[in-house]
C-alpha cells in the first residue's frame, strides 16, 4: 500500500509519467418499446423489459497529473487486449516517455508477459523496457485512481441503456473529451501518513 502512495507522491514529470489502468463492462441494451419522452417534472421512463446485446469491454487510463483520460472501447478483455492497451500506451499515448508508470491491479491479464504472448518477444521486449507496473495490493484496488474516474464515468456517460457498441464509443468520446477540455483531475490526499494512523490494523504488530 504504502509504495503506491509513494508512487502518487512523484513529481509531475514527462519523462517518466505516472498513469493508473483500470477496466470496467458494459451491458448493451435494446428496448423492446419506445421509452416515454421527458415531461416536466418527470424523467424520461423505460419499459422494464429488454433485449440483450452482449457485454463491452472498457479499458480507462488516467493521468492524474497531467488531467488526462482515454476510454479504449473493445469486445473483450484478454490479455491480447491488455498487451494492445499497453503497445498503444508506449507508442501512441506517451511516445516521448522515457519509462511511464502504470498503477493497475493484480489480474492475471495484467502482466508483462502478455505482451510475449501476443507479440513476436523483441517487439515485446522493446515495450517491456518503457513500462514498469505498481499493483495494488490485494483487496486494495480501491488505492487505484482509475476506479474513482470509472466512477464518474458510470454516473455521467453510462447510466443509459445502449443497444450498440458505436453508441457506446460515441458516448465515452464525448465525456473523455469534455473531461479532458475542463483539466479535471482527482484531488488525491490520502497519503502514507494516513495510512499508517487510520489503517494501523492492518500494519504488522511487533508488541511482545
Amino acid at each position: 500500500m504504502e509504495h503506491i502512495l509513494d508512487v502518487y507522491q512523484r513529481p509531475y514529470n514527462a519523462k517518466e509519467p505516472v498513469v493508473c489502468f483500470d477496466e470496467t463492462s458494459k451491458q448493451l441494451i435494446a428496448e423492446t418499446r419506445t421509452p416515454l419522452p421527458m415531461q416536466p417534472g418527470e424523467p424520461q421512463r423505460y419499459d422494464t423489459e429488454y433485449e440483450r446485446r452482449g457485454t463491452a469491454n472498457l479499458f480507462l487510463y488516467f493521468e492524474p497529473l497531467g488531467n488526462w483520460r482515454h476510454v479504449s472501447v473493445t469486445e473483450r478483455r484478454t490479455k491480447v487486449d491488455f498487451a494492445h492497451c499497453m503497445k498503444d500506451l508506449v507508442d501512441k499515448y506517451y511516445p516521448e516517455a522515457d519509462l511511464i508508470h502504470v498503477v493497475l491491479d493484480n489480474l492475471n491479464t495484467h502482466k508483462l508477459a502478455s505482451l510475449y504472448e501476443t507479440f513476436p518477444a523483441p517487439e515485446a521486449h522493446r515495450i517491456a523496457q518503457r513500462l514498469r507496473f505498481h499493483y495494488t495490493p490485494k483487496h486494495g484496488s480501491w488505492l487505484n485512481m482509475a476506479e474513482i474516474e470509472l466512477s464518474v464515468l458510470s454516473r455521467q456517460a453510462l447510466a443509459e441503456r445502449m443497444d450498440n457498441q458505436d453508441a457506446l464509443i460515441q458516448a465515452v468520446q464525448t465525456w473523455e473529451e469534455a473531461r479532458n477540455a475542463a483539466h479535471a483531475t482527482v484531488d488525491w490526499q490520502f497519503t502514507t501518513q494516513d495510512a499508517r494512523i487510520k489503517l494501523k490494523r492492518l500494519y504488522p504488530s511487533f508488541d511482545d
